[in-house]
């Protein structure tokens, strides 16, 4: 190896959308010739921008397997190396991964470790939320709903559940939708009864950074499906069953969910290196981290200035795609001790889903909404299982 002068291997830490990637494409553009280790905590590929499914899962029970990936078949045949971990420290100087199951040298390194739930320092919202940045959160959640809803039956009167979303974006918006259109009554039993969603959208705009189509038709889908709206307030305190807002009302929930941000992971927050907003790293437009030769940030651990809208590349996962490509290109290259390339972010399109059957985007700046959109969701989503289940480069919108 010439650019990092070590014989020990590329490490990626994180096996999502940009983790998985890199992990393919550096074997696929050597062959094999760079020696790749993916890390992560659980040993299957999570289809993460689908965890908002819960009716989905509240109906599979512990069946999960539309929403996971097993690694050992997505790597088998390649060169890349699995270990199972979870990452506790990040030693840059020492060139060295310290996870809960030891220790790993790196020559080049990789970090995907993705987000976590980002809670403002608002009291309670960690301990009384539910989350779907993470399967198990997810999974619990599901079967959270499905008791509230069996449970509704034996309530007395007519009152339905009551469920809290906080968050104005597309997360809280496309499980706000799930929730609303969820068909409860042939999961939890015939007496379930329909809920009542609560979307706490916050200070900031509702989908803030969407184009206008897309969040006018969203407006008009959740007011169909008898969502409530609540904008220009902040969530200040969340109590079991009470969710505070800084207008002094209070909304009473059977449960709550947290979907009002994300922040970095602590290994990545405590990184001596540069840091942007909610302590992603500053990285070059290489993707390469200043000062730390042949390490790369990527994903939601990431933030890069996009010089043509004058903002920030946003943190999807469709840009996790993009970027994962220019970094594998950008460790194979500095591997080599060749000139390593910008990323150049290029928006394909967007959808949000918003309920059973129906969706909002816009593809190439051609709004598209209704069924044919959420058809256009499920393909891709579709399409990128197989393409990674195959080995193939995956594509996202």
């Amino acid at each position: 190896m010439t650019g990092t002068g070590a014989s020990d291997p590329a490490v990626i830490l994180g096996a999502g959308y940009a983790g998985l990637t890199i992990a393919q494409e550096v074997h696929r553009r050597t062959r094999g010739k760079i020696p790749v280790v993916l890390v992560d905590r659980n040993p299957v590929h999570v289809l993460r921008t689908q965890l908002y499914e819960v009716g989905k899962l509240a109906s599979s029970g512990e069946q999960v397997d539309p929403w996971v990936v097993p690694l050992a078949g997505v790597l088998e045949g390649t060169a890349v190396e699995f270990r199972q971990g979870s990452v506790e420290r990040i030693d840059l100087d020492g060139r060295t991964v310290v996870l809960d199951t030891g220790p790993i040298r790196f020559g080049s390194l990789a970090i995907c470790l993705g987000s976590v739930a980002a809670y403002f320092g608002v009291p309670g919202a960690a301990e009384n939320t539910h989350q779907v940045y993470r399967l198990s959160g997810a999974k619990r959640l599901a079967a959270a709903i499905r008791d509230v809803e069996r449970a509704s039956a034996s309530l007395p009167g007519e009152r339905r559940p009551r469920f809290v979303v906080v968050g104005g974006g597309s997360t809280g918006t496309e499980l706000s939708s799930e929730i609303a259109t969820t068909d409860w009554t042939g999961i939890a039993g015939p007496a379930a009864r329909p809920p009542a969603v609560f979307q706490v959208v916050g200070a900031l705009p509702f989908l803030a950074g969407f184009p206008g189509s897309v969040v006018e038709r969203a407006r008009r889908s959740l007011r169909e499906a008898g969502v409530v709206l609540l904008p220009g307030v902040n969530v200040t305190r969340v109590d079991p069953g009470r969710v505070a807002l800084e207008d002094g009302s209070v909304l009473a929930c059977d449960l709550a969910v947290w979907c009002a941000g994300l922040e970095a992971p602590p290994p990545v927050k405590s990184l001596p290196v540069p840091h942007g907003r909610a302590g992603r790293i500053a990285a070059d437009r290489t993707l390469e981290i200043p000062g730390h030769a042949g390490v790369f940030a990527v994903g939601d651990v990431v933030e890069l200035p996009d010089p043509r809208t004058g903002g920030t590349v946003p943190a999807t996962a469709q840009a996790a795609l993009g970027e994962a490509r220019t970094a594998a290109r950008n460790l194979v290259a500095r591997w080599n001790g060749r000139p390593l390339v910008p990323f150049e972010y290029r928006e394909r399109g967007v959808v949000v889903a918003l309920g059973i059957g129906r969706a909002a985007g816009a593809v190439r700046a051609v709004p598209i909404w209704g069924s044919p959109a959420a058809l256009l969701k499920h393909l891709v989503q579709r399409d990128y299982a197989r393409a990674v289940e195959r080995g193939e480069p995956p594509s996202l919108i």
